[in-house]
């Protein structure tokens, strides 16, 4: 299997990911999230959709980069991209806890875990591919501004 087919196979599960979280979530953006007290440096609604496209799609790239070395590093490939799947896993939950559950206390726990887990991710990728592991950095950031947030949003309406 090539790189590109790796590549579209990669971007076929992260978006359909993100289009599972934006199921749960938007019904909520609608009628329960306009009622919270947010931080003045909460972003417009808009912002987080093309924001996580991309994401999503540095993502796919990088776990496709990865995944293009398992016979070179057949075990590192391995464990780099079973700590990918689960980061992906805890992504698409904080949707569900945050907007699905409505409790921003259980996400921004379940954030901190997310962030941690994509941290090693990075660590394990830029052992692997030095491109892949760069391609996660504004996933990191992304998600620690989103932990913030999520701290906040909790704190004012607690």
């Amino acid at each position: 299997m090539n790189k590109f087919v790796k590549i579209a196979i990669a971007l076929v599960i992260c978006l359909t990911v993100g289009y599972s979280a934006g199921v749960v979530t938007k019904p909520s953006i609608e009628t329960w999230y306009v009622t919270l007290e947010k931080p003045v440096f909460n972003p417009p609604n808009w912002v987080f959709m093309p924001v996580w496209t991309v994401i999503y799609i540095l993502m796919a790239v990088a776990a496709a980069l990865v995944w293009d070395k398992i016979k070179q590093q057949t075990e590192e490939v391995k464990k780099a991209l079973l700590f990918f799947i689960i980061q992906l896993a805890l992504n698409a939950i904080w949707s569900y806890l945050f907007f699905g559950l409505k409790n921003p206390m259980l996400a921004l726990i379940e954030i901190v875990l997310l962030w941690l887990m994509i941290y090693e991710t990075y660590l394990k990728f830029i052992k692997i591919n030095r491109t892949a592991g760069y391609l996660l950095i504004p996933y990191l950031a992304w998600v620690g501004f989103a932990t913030v947030l999520n701290a906040s949003i909790w704190w004012l309406n607690k």
